[in-house]
């Protein structure tokens, strides 16, 4: 199956969110879950929607999956409107979202087989990527049989294993216990320092963010708008503490959480 082409607009954003509106419309009239918000993602970038659960975050990256429409704006992937799903964006839930009729690898080697790879070649390189995530030796188990943060490392592997050129992830680490999410953000930075894909993060975690991110934009509340967004590099997280713990005192104040501690 031979991918589609994209019409690259030399040196543009690959992704650009327009004045983005979403209403739904509920018995008591319509609600506003996103106004009025614009950014850009360019390729390479480790981008992540950052905001209080339920300020339309999801909605968002759905957007971008080309699951939803906006009420008004508009989404580009490279110039183009997004209007549906495409192999180059794959999305990364919170909920793992295996079939549950298939083992790990066949899970995994499913990401291949809808793109026309043999099945026996589809199945090796699940096998090297199952391995890769850490589950060397799960590969006939089925996903009822494994852990929450096991289950997630086979979805972890089966979004990389088709090396899509967008990787969307809607807080996919939500569900899971403190340690293994912490094991898991480790995981995945690892991926995406080896394999460079474009990333469009969502969480709620501002630790998480920081971590993972180059770029976060800050939400409010609904109607969601864009309070703010930091751009930084790795390297200046790494070396500079001070730094880290300003920019993540000054989101968790835009977040309306106070760090101070008070004293008696």
């Amino acid at each position: 199956m031979n991918m589609p082409t994209l019409q690259v607009v030399p040196n543009g954003p690959l992704l650009r969110a327009e004045r983005v509106t979403i209403d739904y419309a509920t018995e008591r009239g319509l609600v506003r879950a996103l106004d009025d918000v614009s950014f850009e993602v360019h390729r390479g970038d480790r981008f992540v929607l950052l905001g209080p659960s339920g300020c339309g975050k999801s909605t968002l990256l759905h957007l971008v999956a080309g699951l939803e429409k906006p009420s008004a704006g508009r989404v580009l992937a490279d110039g183009k409107p997004i209007t549906e799903p495409s192999p180059r964006r794959t999305l990364v839930f919170q909920e793992h979202a295996l079939y549950p009729w298939l083992s790990l690898q066949g899970n995994v080697a499913m990401a291949l087989e809808l793109q026309g790879v043999a099945k026996s070649e589809a199945f090796e390189q699940a096998r090297v990527w199952l391995e890769r995530v850490g589950l060397n030796g799960f590969e006939h188990y089925y996903p009822h049989r494994v852990s929450g943060g096991m289950r997630q490392r086979t979805a972890l592997a089966r979004a990389f294993i088709a090396k899509p050129e967008v990787l969307l992830l809607d807080e996919p680490f939500g569900a899971l216990d403190a340690l293994t999410r912490m094991a898991l953000q480790d995981v995945l930075r690892e991926l995406i320092e080896e394999h460079q894909p474009t990333v469009l993060l969502v969480t709620h975690d501002v630790d998480e963010a920081l971590y993972l991110a180059d770029h976060v934009l800050v939400f409010s509340p609904r109607p969601t708008r864009v309070l703010k967004t930091f751009n930084f590099t790795h390297c200046e997280k790494s070396h500079d503490l001070s730094a880290f713990a300003a920019e993540r005192k000054e989101i968790l104040s835009l977040l309306g959480i106070k760090t101070e501690v008070a004293h008696p």
